[in-house]
């Protein structure tokens, strides 16, 4: 129920979830739930035009940590999607060593493949624990063997026997249900994890041509065993897992898994001004550049992709492609795939009031992770309003003057103004409260701050 729920938010719900994570950047998170949105619209639609509509790919362009990145991965969580995040830069033309962009989407079915398999063992958890609890009970009391031909009065001797071997594991199944034998040391044989491997030389690797080689060897070599000792506990934990992948249908996981890469993947191409020509050049780096363009052309139109799980087709994967565009702009793209990628959106960049927010507003904001750090420690770490404030304008003045590095300033200056507490907690902070104010935050930044050769590095 959970699941469809999630998958169903409208555009207003989704902008609602994302605010609680990320703060501004209205436009872009509107264009992203509309997306999110017009996919499960396309869904419901029974016609043959379901297969005519296509997902509008997104261009997000902004400067480094202004949000980017952080929408698209909130965005796969609500929509319980496939999402693979992959960087452009890293894939070069066919011919060049490096990725071939065709395994993005192999990944991404990696992935879908998981999330199939790991819901549907979910599903079957209970029967597995069952059938554990079995095996469990097979090693600590064997079950009576009935004899065959048996005299007639030795009957009553078996019929006895069965009777007080089925009393004694029950009475044990109870012990074992409530944990009363877990710490209890049993050996059991486990199935033996194949330690096979293979290298391959050359730019591919296997994942690559989509060959399963563990899957081809495991179907040649039989499955070992192998005698292990552990408290009833992890025995239980061990073989409840065995149980599960023998229940799981691998060939529906695998062929819902295709389908759910297809119909609700989400492919987060990172830096994609770092392939756009600069400037008209075609001498040089450009050309692959370029040739990285041309590769990622057809796996953004739509076409065949092979998997070791079968063919995979890209015509309904969303792509939201993202870049500071400093050097390059989108129009320095091919015109072919700029004309895949319709919607774009500019993320202004962050201001001193945006700083406050985020350092205090979403459920992850930095001040609760370091305040939780160090709760661990027995410590309570508070700041006023004050330091909060101090904090975000000695951010927007760094960001200023060294280099625009967005809401990833704000680590930097926690990690330098809380450098002190961080290295004499439990020793030589003893105290259960530590309090910062404005002026700490002053005297502790303020000399980085206007040593501009200093702030580089440190800040």
């Amino acid at each position: 129920m959970e699941q469809n729920a999630r998958k169903e938010l409208t555009p207003t719900q989704i902008v609602n979830e994302l605010n609680k994570f990320i703060i501004g950047q209205h436009e872009a998170k509107r264009a992203v739930a509309i997306a999110l949105r017009n996919r499960w619209r396309r869904q419901q639609i029974v016609d043959d035009l379901k297969e005519e509509i296509l997902p509008n790919n997104i261009i997000l362009i902004g400067p480094t940590g202004v949000g980017k990145t952080e929408i698209a991965r909130r965005l796969a969580k609500l929509a319980n999607a496939p999402f693979i995040k992959v960087e452009a830069s890293k894939f070069t033309e066919v011919g060049y060593v490096g990725r071939d962009v065709e395994s993005m989407i192999r990944d991404l079915t990696d992935i879908a493949v998981n999330m199939v398999k790991s819901e549907k063992t979910n599903e079957v958890k209970a029967k597995a624990d069952e059938l554990a609890e079995e095996r469990i009970l097979d090693i600590l009391i064997p079950p009576v063997k009935k004899s065959v031909g048996i005299a007639q009065d030795g009957e009553n001797d078996t019929n006895n026997d069965a009777y007080q071997n089925q009393k004694t594991r029950e009475w044990m199944k109870e012990k074992l249900k409530k944990g009363e034998l877990d710490n209890k040391m049993i050996e059991f044989d486990a199935t033996a994890q194949s330690a096979f491997g293979m290298q391959v030389l050359g730019p591919f690797g296997m994942d690559d041509m989509g060959i399963n080689i563990q899957e081809i060897m495991g179907n040649i070599m039989p499955k070992k065993k192998k005698k292990r000792k552990t408290s009833v506990a992890d025995a239980r934990s061990l073989i409840a897992q065995e149980e599960a992948q023998k229940l799981v249908d691998m060939e529906s996981v695998q062929k819902e898994a295709i389908q759910r890469a297809e119909n609700t993947g989400i492919v987060f191409v990172d830096e994609i001004d770092k392939v756009a020509s600069s400037g008209g050049k075609t001498q040089g780096p450009d050309v692959s550049r370029e040739g990285v363009q041309r590769d990622l052309l057809p796996i953004v139109e739509g076409s065949n992709v092979n998997t070791k799980y079968g063919v995979v087709r890209t015509d309904h994967i969303l792509f939201i492609a993202s870049g500071a565009f400093h050097v390059a702009k989108p129009s320095d793209l091919i015109p072919e795939l700029q004309g895949r990628f319709p919607i774009r959106v500019e993320l202004r960049s962050l201001t001193e009031e945006d700083f406050v927010k985020i350092l205090t507003t979403p459920e992850n904001a930095l001040l609760k992770q370091y305040s939780a750090l160090l709760e661990t420690e027995g410590v309570k770490l508070e700041f006023t309003p004050g330091a909060i404030n101090e904090i975000a304008k000695i951010a927007t003045e760094v960001n200023e003057q060294v280099e625009n590095i967005g809401a990833r300033r704000l680590h930097t200056i926690l990690t330098s103004l809380l450098d002190d507490i961080l290295f004499e907690v439990p020793d030589k902070i003893p105290s259960e409260k530590v309090k910062i104010d404005a002026e700490i935050v002053k005297q502790k930044l303020d000399k980085i701050v206007k040593d501009r050769d200093l702030s580089k590095f440190i800040l």
